[in-house]
């Protein structure tokens, strides 16, 4: 079997895969937009999780190829590869109607009564990701995966803990004594990986921007393991750090001119304040099979219903008018605004948006509790050496700050003549 995709051209899908993409919980990606209420300011952004999945599979498999060329391939490397590609395909399955926008209203993770390898100590609300592992490991779904396991050996708990990031078994991981584990889960989930990879690209395509655009072959061609006390770590070859530094800036002005558009970002809060409101009118339920149901179209209807006065704003896509814009947390004119509202008990929106070039990398400084990023420098002999990533490119040092925007919304044809007087007045000094 075989997809067209405007990004990646042809993406062959194996036999053994075709029950995955056909099975009803896979399926029901098509019906949620990448980028939720984006489309309301930019039209062509109607793409899915569906083909976005299907992207990051592509993305994973070349990557692959290039860190172990074919005609060295067993075995064990067929089973690894097999395991990214669904690990790949797999990492959006969980997601909720509209992207991330609805997850406020998920329950407690300790409902969905996940596996005890999977189980933490103390409860929180749960996320997209705890109801994708919840459809790999413990749902109908999972009967799905028993064809590539019968033909390529891959564990459904395997393609999990990629996901997680925390490692259920590393001789699943090992090949000729290197534990591949943790450059795999980077390539899951880590400052360069492949679901950056290709939203990057496809969110730019379908926004009909360029901000997203930068060159995915050099940095596939360029990912190199570096191997470090006998586990092979997530490296990048130093003549693509530039590329690297481009893959960077790309995606923190995709969020800045795309992801924090005001009028995306005024939706949801609307959508949070529905959900405020009316509590009873939509909730996420703990079953994994009734979480079937949940998309975009289930929650739209919900919407289109309701009286809640959220609800018709969202539907109608009628936002409150943007008053006042700051890209300075110090800017002293957005508190005087605030307590203008409050004193003359005016309704506001607040949007508070922040974006960051990294959020691994604060001050120059890595997160210890994530894997590190090695620029990998190649001598004769195989005797490389390795640097952490953020001591070979200035942009952490430059952009360690958050970049922060603060919108302020209201209706502003509902104020009279004294009270859009004294907002001009302020915002103007």
């Amino acid at each position: 079997m075989e997809v067209r995709d405007p990004i990646h051209g042809s993406i062959a899908i194996k036999p053994e895969e075709e029950s995955i993409l056909f099975h009803p919980f896979f399926q029901r990606l098509r019906n949620i937009k990448q980028l939720g209420f984006s489309e309301f300011s930019f039209p062509g952004a109607t793409h899915t999780r569906y083909i976005h999945a299907l992207g990051v599979m592509q993305v994973t498999e070349q990557i692959f190829d290039y860190l172990f060329p074919k005609h060295i391939q067993g075995s064990e490397h067929i089973r690894l590869k097999e395991t990214l590609r669904l690990a790949g395909l797999l990492h959006d399955i969980g997601h909720a109607p509209l992207s991330h926008a609805s997850e406020s209203v998920m329950p407690m993770v300790s409902t969905l009564e996940l596996p005890s390898e999977f189980t933490e100590k103390n409860d929180r609300q749960a996320t997209h990701e705890d109801y994708t592992l919840k459809a790999i490991v413990d749902s109908s779904f999972t009967d799905s995966l028993k064809q590539v396991k019968s033909k390529f050996g891959v564990e459904h708990n395997q393609i999990a803990s990629l996901i997680t990031g925390h490692c259920l078994d590393e001789s699943y991981f090992t090949i000729n004594g290197i534990n591949y584990f943790p450059l795999m889960h980077q390539l899951v989930s880590s400052e360069l990986d492949c679901d950056r990879m290709d939203y990057l690209l496809r969110d730019s395509h379908f926004t009909g921007v360029s901000y997203g655009i930068y060159d995915l072959d050099w940095i596939c061609q360029n990912i190199s393991p570096a191997i470090i006390d006998g586990k092979a770590h997530l490296g990048i070859s130093e003549r693509a750090v530039s590329t690297f530094d481009d893959f960077l800036l790309s995606r923190f002005h995709m969020f800045i001119t795309v992801y924090f558009h005001y009028r995306a970002v005024c939706l949801e809060k609307m959508l949070y304040n529905f959900f405020q409101e009316s509590p009873l009118e939509y909730k996420i339920p703990s079953s994994i099979e009734e979480y079937l149901d949940h998309d975009d179209h289930y929650l739209t209807k919900i919407l289109r219903n309701s009286s809640n006065r959220w609800a018709k704003g969202i539907i109608t896509n009628v936002v409150p008018e943007k008053v006042f814009e700051s890209f300075d947390d110090s800017d002293e004119r957005l508190q005087i605004i605030e307590n203008y509202f409050d004193k003359h008990q005016i309704e506001y929106i607040k949007c508070s948006s922040k974006g960051r070039l990294s959020k691994y990398y604060t001050e120059a400084q890595a997160d210890p509790n994530e894997l590190s990023i090695y620029v990998v420098k190649q001598y004769p002999n195989k005797n490389n050496r390795y640097q952490p990533i953020s001591q070979a490119t200035s942009l952490y040092e430059r952009y360690s700050q958050a970049h922060a925007i603060t919108r302020l919304h209201c209706d502003w044809e509902a104020l009279d003549q004294t009270h859009r007087n004294e907002l001009d007045r302020i915002i103007r000094s």
